[in-house]
Parts: structure tokens; sequence; C-alpha cells
């Protein structure tokens, strides 16, 4: 079975066609939430939003929906292998029935909480509810013997000021360290043994004499200046793991506006989230999938971790911008640490993508930048920048929209681009296009349909002849062969 890939499809069809029974270590996803609000598929603009109710109708329309996947990915799950499904408050409770079905009851092993941002609140409109503020984590193992190793961290408030208390001492190297109690609780009399001139306490030592030495040689233990004092132990700050993580996650940020790893995606999730899972679940060297992987978190956090990995997703902007992602952010390269495939080929696959994504695969696949905003564009849906930008171009792709739009405003060296997902261009969408190409300035653009009218032919050449307003039409089975060109 092939790792480190990313296949651009429909995971109830890739999951039996690539992926083996009892192969995958570690499974996470974050499946589209059953919401009666907007569901944002990329980048979040009012074009590319697909409201749930018009997909899945009800909860449960939308677990019939999930059902056969959540099956295959039982399938795939080592019997050692653990699984984690990332949701919200408006189905976790449906979908844990479901899980208890599938995976059993008794394998179930947390409801992980992350409190990932303050509650909000409206100040024009009086509240109805509590503010939302957490996403469920239902953690599930396949059997027994899962990996698991337990997780640290040292941002929990209170652990803090527990630091800060007892950790008031320091050594000759300036290590911090609290001083900890020798004396054993019960009567231990093999223990009873005096110590460097100091003697054992009530019930005698907390540990033998060989311990004593060993750590006495470590410089471990703090010997009072009174001989009539009480030894004690030494536990520096520096060994510290961090207070144990409970099921409670409220040490991981969301994503900003300002965060380096934001990538635009509306649903994206923090590194340092999926770095938390794949380390506490997961060995160097096994398998994770992500078979809703949006923009690509769990690839990279498995991928900086020396994991193995899967990614599969519908979009192709998805698994274009995670190709990117891997690219920029570590270092790999496509083709060679990883492999991307079962991108849209033929035009008839084009023909049944949704309008926004078809969209973003044209402009993309001409070597352009897709517009942030899908309603309101005026008739652009992508900008080519010339050779000399290429450095920019694909900074510009990878950066967040605010970010983006700043590159945007100082680059002037770029041509239009108009995407039609219609079997011929008509004259009336030539027209709009030189509309906008006249707004713009822009004496050059570039127009992809599949195919074009005679009216729509004999005004592109009117319109250059005439006004020196240079349409180049691009088929889809033309850029087809562009983007084959590109990727090889």
């Amino acid at each position: 079975m092939d790792t480190n890939v990313i296949y651009c499809g429909d995971n109830l069809e890739v999951l039996p066609k690539y992926i083996t029974d009892e192969s995958i270590d570690l499974i996470y996803i974050d499946p589209p939430f059953n919401t009666s609000r907007q569901y944002e598929v990329f980048w979040g603009e009012a074009q590319e939003r697909r409201a749930f109710e018009d997909r899945f109708g009800d909860v449960m329309t939308y677990l019939e929906w999930m059902r056969p996947r959540l099956r295959e990915l039982h399938r795939v799950l080592r019997p050692t292998g653990s699984f984690y499904y990332h949701c919200d408050w408006h189905a976790s409770h449906y979908v844990k029935a479901e899980l208890d079905r599938i995976f059993g009851f008794d394998n179930f092993q947390n409801d992980i909480v992350w409190k990932r941002r303050y509650g909000t609140f409206s100040t024009v409109h009086e509240s109805t509810k509590f503010g939302a503020s957490t996403d469920n984590i239902l953690f599930y193992t396949k059997g027994q013997g899962a990996v698991f190793h337990p997780q640290y961290t040292f941002k929990d408030e209170e652990y803090q000021k527990y630091i800060k208390k007892f950790f008031r001492h320091a050594d000759a190297d300036g290590r911090l360290y609290q001083i900890d109690n020798l004396a054993n609780p019960a009567p231990r009399p093999h223990l009873m043994y005096e110590y460097k001139g100091y003697k054992p306490p009530k019930n005698g030592w907390a540990v033998s004499r060989e311990k004593m030495e060993q750590w006495d040689r470590e410089g471990r233990i703090y010997f009072p200046k009174n001989l009539n004092g009480r030894i004690r132990r030494k536990r520096f700050l520096d060994e510290l793991k961090g207070k144990p993580v409970q099921n409670l996650w409220d040490d991981i940020e969301m994503i900003s506006s300002q965060s380096s790893e934001r990538l635009g995606y509306p649903t994206q999730k923090p590194l340092a989230l999926l770095e938390r899972i794949v380390n506490a679940s997961s060995d160097e060297g096994n398998i994770v999938l992500d078979a809703f992987c949006g923009c690509g978190t769990t690839l990279e956090a498995s991928a900086k971790l020396k994991r193995r990995w899967v990614g599969i997703d519908f979009s192709p902007t998805a698994c274009r911008v995670m190709a990117n992602r891997l690219e920029s952010r570590l270092g790999l390269r496509e083709g060679t640490d990883f492999t991307l495939k079962d991108m849209p080929k033929t035009a008839e696959q084009l023909h049944r993508m949704p309008p926004f994504e078809f969209q973003n695969w044209a402009v993309v696949a001409l070597g352009g930048i897709p517009n942030k905003i899908k309603v309101g564009d005026y008739g652009i849906d992508g900008r080519l920048y010339l050779a000399d930008m290429a450095k920019e171009q694909k900074a510009v792709f990878q950066v967040s929209e605010t970010a983006g739009q700043g590159i945007f405003e100082t680059l002037d060296k770029w041509y239009p681009i108009q995407v039609k997902q219609v079997d011929k261009a008509g004259r009336p969408d030539i027209d709009k296009f030189e509309t906008a190409m006249r707004r713009d300035k822009r004496l050059k653009g570039y127009f992809v349909a599949f195919g074009f009218s005679g009216d729509a032919t004999r005004e592109i050449k009117r319109a250059q002849t005439a006004e020196g307003l240079e349409i180049t039409p691009i088929t889809v089975d033309e850029l087809l062969g562009y983007e084959r060109t590109a990727l090889s």
C-alpha cells in the first residue's frame, strides 16, 4: 500500500480502492459538521458555501451519509489502532451512538473537549443561549493493546502557579528545584538506616540506601546544615514533563488571522492539536490516515513527527493547497517525497465538479491565483502574474486572504482570468469579460470554458482588432493538457 500520498476523490471510493484491511495505525477525521448554518467548503466566500440542509436534510440523513464511510475506516484500522472523530455540539451525541455500534461501546476511550475559543456574545442583540466555545473529539480504539503515550502541558494556569510557588530553590548551576519529602508514610523497618550522620525519620526512608547513594552522586539530595534536620529530595524544574493532559484541552488556541500557519481554510485546525493526537496514539513509522484532510494539517503533523501518512479529500483545490503546504512548510517535494493522485483528468470529471471547485481548478491549472472573493468579483475569477512574478505568485497562493490582498496591491503585472463551466461560452459572456478588462485597464486576459460559440469567437477577434483587447480563449481539453505538462 502506498503511503505519503494525497488522493483526490470521495473517500467512500478511495478507501476500498487503495487502502488495505487493517493497515492503518491512527485515523483522525474532521468531516463536515451537520449544522443548519451554511458550511464553507473552501476559502469561505458566499459562492463557495453549501447549505447543509441541501446536502443532508437532517441529522439522520447525515448519519446515513457517514455510516458507510465509518465502516470503511473501521475496516482499514489495525486491531491495535486508534480513531479520532472531530465534531461539534450539533451532532456529537448522534455520532457517538453510531460509533458505539461500529467500534463497540467498550472501545470508547474519551470524549475530548477542545476549548477552541472564548464564548461569543452580541452587543446588539440579546443572547438566547450560552456561547458555544468547544468542539468534541471522540476517541476510540479498535481493540486492546492500542498505542498510547500520555501527553503533558505547561500551559495550565494552575500548574504555572504551582511551579512559581514551589520551585524557589536553585543549585550551584542555577537549576531551579523544589524539595520533596523522603520519609516513608508507613513503617519500613528495613529502611531504618542512618545516612551521612542524618538519622532516619520515624517510619524509615522512602528509598533504599543504594537509591539514596545514587541520588546523592547525582546531586539530587538536599542536606540541611543541622544534622538534626531532615534529608529531602531535589525535584528539578527542567526535568518536569508538565501537567498530564486530561480530556479537557484548553491549552491549544485556535488559528488567528495573524498566525503563520493560517491558509484561509474555514475549518482549519491548529497544528498543535494534531501533533498532540499523533504523538499520543502513534509511534514513528506508523501510518496515519485523514479521510477528510481539508488543508492538510494532519499530513503536516504526521510528516513532521516522522510518521507515514495518507490523505483523502474530494476537493482538487484543497489537494493542491495540501501539496503546496508540504512543500513550503516542510520542504517536501511532490513526486519525490509524496504523491498527489487522482486529480481530475477528463472533461467529464470536471463537468461534475461543484462550480466553485471547477473555477478554482481552472485558475490554478492555468498557473494563476483564484480570487478570494467569489461573489462580487466583477467578472474576474483569478489573476495570472507574469513569469518574473512567479515567486510572489506562489507566496500569494499560500498566504491568508488578508495577507494575500496586501500582496495583490503591490503587484501590478497581472492578467485577468474568467472561468465558465458551460459547454459553449457565448457572446454575452465575452462582453462581460471585456467590461471587466476595460474597468481594470487590462489589455490581455484569459477565458476558460469547455467550448466557445461562433459569436463568442467573432467577438474576441473584433475586440482585438477594434479595441486592442487581447482575449485568449482556452478550452478545458487544452487546460488539461497544460496541467498534465506542468505536473510531469
